[in-house]
């Protein structure tokens, strides 16, 4: 959704085919507007209501993934960012086959071995492979 669809003064958004609210819909009239109509940037963005920062993000993410590049993306860390290298190679020399993940030990021993601070349940997911390191 889009967080600022007030903002969007392109005229053809006042029919019921085009929605204000639906992001990915802005952004694409934005950069239709830029390429096929030959619009300048300064004037996109005064008219969709975003800086032109934006606009560029939004075209580098369209010229990367297509259409898929304009849907926003989750932010933050996508995986276990700290658990990776030596310390997920230690904490699965640890593990035991048939016995239960000790997540808490296995924290408190990375601490104390690499000095960094690991949540037990980060320990349970890499070892699941649910959201295995980059």
């Amino acid at each position: 959704m889009n967080p600022s669809p007030e903002k969007v003064r392109d005229p053809k958004f006042l029919d019921e085919f085009f929605d204000p609210r639906d992001l990915v819909q802005v952004k694409y009239e934005m950069l239709r507007l830029v390429s096929v109509e030959k619009a300048s940037v300064t004037e996109a963005t005064e008219k969709y209501g975003v800086s032109r920062p934006t606009y560029y993000q939004t075209k580098a993410g369209f010229d990367r993934s297509g259409l898929a590049g304009l849907v926003p993306r989750k932010r933050g860390p996508h995986g276990p960012h700290k658990l990776q290298g030596e310390a997920l190679a230690f904490v699965q020399q640890q593990l035991v086959a048939g016995q239960p993940v000790r997540a808490r030990e296995l924290a408190k021993l990375v601490r104390q071995k690499f000095d960094v601070a690991i949540h037990p349940r980060t320990i349970e997911r890499a070892v699941a492979g649910k959201k295995t390191p980059r």
